[in-house]
């Protein structure tokens, strides 16, 4: 049958939502996948402790509530898997991986960002060349059980997507929809908007409306064909945090579809591990430094003609970060619209 996945996900310092996730996605509807995880030169033991939930000598309880049902009882274990350093796992695993193991483990040696982690894993995939499509999930995600089957049934009968998305909906409140596959990206104003935000999972908009208003498809949860990963090629590592969705979007256009599976149900704990949030005030220098920089750098890349406006609507950011008296995140917004290129160290301080 056409469709084999591979399932991709980065865990960085996060083995708690990581292994609720394996366990979700372990007992999924679709059985032909393996799942890849990309440890991202984690410090707190995550592959050690991963490792052992495999072998059955750990296992982490879900929160109990509404979503229980989903990564709980836990599965049956052990589960056979690989583990590989970056540059073994990018040329295709060692002679024995034949394909069998269910759970593919690689260390990448550092911290590489969202779109340098995945590109580890999708350089395995291709290197084995044994696949249809790969599903780029988030590690802080539970799955519903026929999340998968249903993009990849869709995807099979439309063969000009190239990327579809999940209706994604909030780990803490599954009643609220977080996105609708993807969003729309204004590119006058620097800023994406979630389509379906915050709407009830039962008021959904249209699929084919949604797919009308999206121009990227949220990178939460991502399923793309392999045809798309050779033509488009991987993700632009240049961004580290923020934008890796939407300039692969982008360097789609007029050759891809970007599709919406409604009935793909993810549950997303929404980045709260890096303190992503929408209140300035609230989300870390991490965060701020590189949403800046990136809305810079991504309408330099594609939309140069659109800067005068993306650096009126940064001076507002500035001006609000000085009213709540955040001098630090000021200087740095600042010191990025005069170069964008200056890193992250320089303009915080910090190692």
């Amino acid at each position: 049958m056409r469709g084999s996945v591979y399932i991709i996900l980065v865990n960085w310092n996060g083995w708690r939502d990581t292994i609720e996730c394996l366990e979700s996605v372990m007992r999924n509807s679709y059985s032909a996948f393996r799942v890849i995880v990309c440890d991202n030169g984690s410090v707190d033991g995550s592959l050690e402790r991963i490792k052992a939930w495999a072998e059955g000598r750990l296992d982490i309880l879900p929160c109990p509530g509404s979503l229980r049902e989903y990564s709980f009882p836990p599965v049956p274990k052990p589960l056979p898997y690989v583990e590989y350093g970056r540059g073994e796992a990018e040329a295709g695993g060692g002679a024995a991986d034949d394909g069998k193991a269910r759970l593919v483990l690689i260390g990448t040696g550092g911290n590489l960002g969202f779109a340098g982690g995945n590109n580890v894993g999708l350089r395995y995939a291709l290197a084995k060349g044994d696949f249809d499509y790969v599903w780029l999930l988030n590690n802080d995600t539970v799955i519903h059980q026929d999340a998968l089957s249903t993009m990849v049934a869709g995807m099979n009968k439309n063969p000009a997507a190239g990327i579809c998305g999940s209706t994604l909906l909030h780990y803490e409140r599954p009643e609220r929809v977080q996105a609708q596959g993807g969003g729309y990206y204004c590119k006058w104003i620097g800023l994406p908007w979630h389509i379906g935000r915050f709407r009830h999972p039962m008021r959904l908009l249209a699929g084919r409306r949604v797919e009308k208003l999206m121009n990227y498809v949220v990178g939460a949860s991502m399923v793309v064909s392999r045809k798309f990963l050779e033509d488009v090629g991987l993700m632009c590592e240049e961004y580290f945090l923020y934008f890796e969705e939407t300039d692969w979007a982008i360097r789609a256009e007029g050759k891809y579809r970007l599709m919406y599976e409604p009935e793909s149900i993810v549950f997303h704990k929404v980045g709260s591990s890096i303190g992503t949030s929408s209140n300035p005030g609230r989300k870390s220098m991490l965060c701020d430094y590189f949403s800046t920089r990136n809305r810079i750098y991504f309408t330099r890349k594609f939309y140069p003609y659109a800067l005068p406006a993306i650096y009126l609507m940064l001076l507002g950011a500035l001006l609000t970060r000085l009213l709540l008296g955040r001098w630090d995140r000021a200087r740095m917004i600042m010191r990025l619209m005069v170069d964008h290129r200056t890193g992250y160290e320089q303009v915080s301080g910090k190692p």
